[in-house]
């Protein structure tokens, strides 16, 4: 029609030069969760178990998660779920905001998925290996190791009990502790400062270095490019940063409210010793800052 103006066509992609962090749980599962990127999650595997990349053949990715259960697993998890050829299960879980009780969590969900495997009437030869990696940007351990694995293991002599449990903890935010030694040649630990990476100078040198992390960040410059995936990304950072500000919220009332009662039981103390030195109780009450019913009865308490 004349003098109609054509439409512009919807935008899908920006680039404007911004990149996602692959920490984020939303990226990492958009990088190692999907079947089209399978080799990426084999190498990532291959590097935190320490086996050839051929050992996973025929993984399978599982997109069912497990089911979270208790208050704290609301915080923002998600799951990558594998399984090999043979029957091994892998559940890969990547979290950014600080939980309490991780060991006792992690063993609580691996044993989910462990006694998952068997139904009524099976033996326990259907029962295959099952590993937990957990990759936090939060202290987990004491340990002075960026990364660690655990087994079932006798306490004096090492042996292995069995092979079916195994877990990993990758803790990122150990990358920033130079004291603590690392290989920076080590593939771990190239891994962990990609999905700890805060520039794309840092992700480029990593990249030159591992063909697979390249691959990698080929990839999350695309999905960074991607309109729709900037968007959820943007609202998945907000519902994190929500999440954390209540955590620090919640602290500070506590080392707040902490810090009260410890001034007022000091006060109390003091208040006891000078009862027991004899001290009028006006004195006390004045001294203290304390109302003078409270010293009395403090006095009362230490007659009895």
């Amino acid at each position: 029609m004349a003098g109609s103006k054509k439409s512009k066509p919807k935008q899908t992609a920006t680039d404007d030069g911004f990149l996602m962090s692959p920490k984020v749980d939303f990226v990492f599962k958009l990088i190692f969760g999907d079947e089209k990127n399978k080799d990426l999650l084999i190498a990532f595997l291959s590097a935190v178990l320490g086996v050839p990349a051929e050992d996973f053949e025929g993984i399978e990715i599982i997109n069912n998660e497990l089911l979270r259960e208790f208050a704290e697993d609301k915080k923002g998890i998600l799951d990558v779920r594998a399984k090999t050829k043979q029957g091994k299960q892998i559940d890969i879980e990547i979290q950014i905001l600080p939980t309490e009780f991780m060991p006792e969590r992690t063993l609580f969900y691996w044993s989910k998925m462990y006694s998952s495997q068997v139904k009524p009437g099976d033996t326990y030869s259907k029962l295959k290996k099952c590993i937990t990696i957990n990759i936090v940007d939060f202290k987990c351990t004491p340990l002075q190791k960026v990364y660690s694995s655990y087994h079932l293991i006798e306490a004096e002599s090492g042996y292995r009990l069995t092979d079916i449990l195994e877990v990993h903890f990758l803790e990122i935010v150990k990358l920033a502790d130079l004291a603590i030694p690392r290989d920076e040649n080590d593939r771990i630990v190239e891994w962990m400062e990609f999905l700890d990476a805060k520039s794309k100078g840092v992700i480029e040198m990593l990249a030159e270095k591992n063909k697979d992390i390249k691959k990698a960040y080929d990839l999350l410059q695309i999905i960074s490019k991607d309109e729709k995936a900037r968007m959820l990304y943007d609202a998945r950072e907000a519902e994190l940063r929500d999440q954390l500000t209540r955590i620090e919220t919640a602290e500070n009332k506590g080392k707040a409210e902490g810090k009260a009662e410890g001034k007022a039981e000091g006060k109390l103390e003091a208040a006891r010793n000078a009862v027991k030195k004899g001290l009028s109780l006006e004195d006390i009450a004045e001294i203290t800052d304390l109302p003078l019913e409270t010293v009395q009865k403090l006095k009362a308490e230490l007659s009895n």
